[in-house]
């Protein structure tokens, strides 16, 4: 198995970063402890994500180091599919143009996004929560 094909099995995280953490978003894989990257788009993590998994992998090959396996994933299979208007998938091929990536990346990345801001509102809902209380 080559390196890239066992970089794409490695689960991650995408979350965006407060303006006090200097914005973008960060992407965390948490089978490789300490490995995690950021970008100024969700897009942009996800490419230097992958360079961060390379540069870990090879670490520990270097170093003599156990390299993690990538942990189990829940029995989705990775895939689905999506029917939508074709003026909107329309407006996402050209979006995923204008970004240089593929219109995959471009809906991974949104979907990682919208999570990840999920995530924090609802953590942030919990902390008001707790002062309040």
């Amino acid at each position: 198995m080559s390196d890239s094909d066992n970089i794409e099995k490695y689960p991650f995280a995408i979350r965006p970063l407060s303006p006090e953490d200097g914005g973008g978003y960060l992407i965390e894989y948490p089978d490789l402890p300490g490995c995690h990257s950021d970008g100024e788009t969700p897009e942009q993590a996800i490419v230097n994500g992958r360079d961060a998994v390379r540069s870990y992998l090879l670490s520990c090959r270097k170093h003599g180091d156990p390299i993690p396996k990538p942990g189990p994933t829940t029995r989705s299979s990775g895939q689905f599919r999506v029917r939508m208007p074709k003026s909107l998938h329309s407006r996402l091929v050209a979006e995923a143009e204008r970004e240089g990536v593929s219109l995959n990346m471009l809906m991974v990345a949104a979907a990682a996004q919208t999570l990840g801001q999920r995530e924090t509102s609802a953590s942030r809902k919990r902390s008001r929560r707790r002062r309040a209380a």
